[in-house]
């Protein structure tokens, strides 16, 4: 009797193995939704635009340039036909006794007062399921855009492979069913001013998958950027570019398809509006398309060429190997890199950054310089690569940090490469930009890497590479 029960267990937990490895393995290879990990054409432009957000600490006070969102309720404004916006956080949500720019308040109402004028304007708002805390809570901002008439896509983040999938199996196979609504009782970690949330939205939070573009579209111009529409990453640096012509209509096409898998709707199509012209190409990358890029053109900087990256994280293997390869052949590389000491007022240990800092800076006997931001509440946020030749000059920049999650296919990420005369007006802004930076020219934006080499960085190389190999991390 006991044999035969002990072989029933054994049997079912061969069963329930065998379940979660074709679930882990399903989930982690299966074919992407259409239309995603896209690369549109390169057009040619005669210009594009460089905006950027700096807080930054001039003597003792702190100073802010704002820019990006500025532009963005322009463009919405000068809309005539289409505004399609895909942004990854958008709520007000903080802790008492904070204080933030209303950056989520002010474009609602900029997209709400744009519908007012225009009723016939088609306007779709695409965003993330962790602005309802995934199910918990309705949100006050898409709802007052859905009493509008704006259309609000919530991404279907099931559609996408999973970024943890050791957990994801677990969660896909026993867990989800059970649904993410009811009465919320756990605090949400979006601070005291968020609804309380499910235990089941904390579950759904563990599989650490977003879509986390950042771009608004018009008939006009599309912006591409790292910033979110949320108030307490108001103060957060963060880079964009402006660009008009042909790309619209790639954009247009990379945000349906998100559409297209996680409500199926009714989209216009936009016509070619300009013929391309002009000495800059611009092209644009999602997901691993991105890689592909980034990848590729670090590896080929050479002696001559400088290598700068503004960075929020730097994690991904494939990215550091290209970094050093470029330091090998001979090529400067700069490095600003955000410490990752806080995020939201809360404390962190300094991964990822801190620990590949380390083994870029030793294993490049020194060639890779690497200068922290100097933050303070905020993060320096921006996804930017320049690759600046004698002749010509790269840009890859958006809403992909260099990281596995980022660029592997797993999260959505829209980021936009710019190639021309490194003596055109935008290449010559960037680099005038993180010059600026290097060089601490008017304030101190810049630490030297001596400041977070500390005694704990080769615990947190080992933390840093279980993370990595489990998977179970935001980056």
């Amino acid at each position: 009797m006991l044999k035969r029960m002990f072989t029933k267990r054994i049997i079912g937990l061969i069963f329930l193995l065998l379940l979660l490895t074709c679930v882990t393995f399903y989930h982690t290879y299966k074919p992407l939704p259409k239309g995603v990990s896209y690369e549109g054409k390169e057009h040619q432009v005669e210009d594009v635009t460089f905006l950027y957000d700096l807080t930054y600490k001039k003597g003792n006070e702190m100073k802010t340039e704002k820019q990006i969102f500025e532009r963005i309720y322009e463009v919405i404004e000068e809309a005539e036909e289409l505004v399609v916006i895909d942004m990854f956080l958008f709520n007000g949500y903080y802790d008492q006794g904070e204080s933030f720019p209303s950056i989520s308040d002010e474009l609602a109402q900029t997209l709400i007062e744009k519908k007012k004028k225009q009723p016939n304007i088609e306007m779709v708002f695409i965003t993330d399921e962790i602005n309802t805390t995934y199910g918990s809570h309705e949100s006050e901002w898409l709802e007052a855009l859905k009493a509008q008439g704006i259309k609000v896509i919530e991404t279907d983040l099931t559609k996408l492979r999973d970024s943890n999938p050791l957990y994801s199996s677990v969660w896909r196979s026993f867990i989800q069913w059970f649904g993410q609504g009811g009465k919320g009782w756990i605090a949400n970690p979006f601070g005291e001013t968020a609804p309380s949330i499910t235990a089941r939205s904390y579950l759904k939070l563990f599989n650490v998958k977003a879509n986390h573009r950042k771009v608004v579209a018009t008939e006009k111009s599309v912006i591409v950027s790292s910033a979110n529409p949320h108030d307490a990453s108001g103060y957060h640096s963060n880079i964009a570019f402006e660009m008009k012509g042909n790309i619209i209509q790639d954009v247009v096409k990379s945000e349906k398809a998100v559409i297209d898998f996680s409500d199926p709707q009714p989209f216009p199509v936009l016509r070619k509006t300009v013929e391309d012209k002009g000495d800059i190409g611009v092209q644009l990358l999602t997901e691993g398309k991105i890689y592909e890029h980034v990848v590729h053109d670090i590896t080929l900087a050479k002696k001559g060429d400088t290598v700068w990256m503004g960075m929020f994280y730097l994690a991904d293997r494939k990215v550091i190997e290209a970094l050093l390869q470029a330091a090998n052949n001979g090529a400067n590389v700069h490095l600003v890199l955000d410490p990752n000491a806080n995020a939201f007022g809360q404390e962190k240990i300094g991964l990822p950054n801190r620990p590949v800092a380390a083994e870029l800076v030793e294993e490049s006997n020194g060639a890779i310089d690497v200068r922290w931001y100097n933050t303070t509440k905020e993060q320096y946020h921006p996804k930017t690569l320049y690759i600046k030749g004698k002749n010509q000059s790269t840009i890859i920049s958006g809403s992909a940090n260099f990281t596995k999650r980022n660029l592997d296919d797993l999260n959505l990420e829209t980021n936009v490469k710019i190639v021309g005369p490194s003596s055109s007006e935008v290449m010559q802004e960037v680099n005038t930009y993180f010059n600026r930076l290097w060089k601490n020219e008017d304030a101190t934006y810049t630490l030297p890497y001596e400041k977070y080499k500390d005694t704990t960085t080769p615990i947190k190389k080992v933390v840093y590479r279980i993370q990595k190999m489990l998977r179970f991390t935001t980056y």
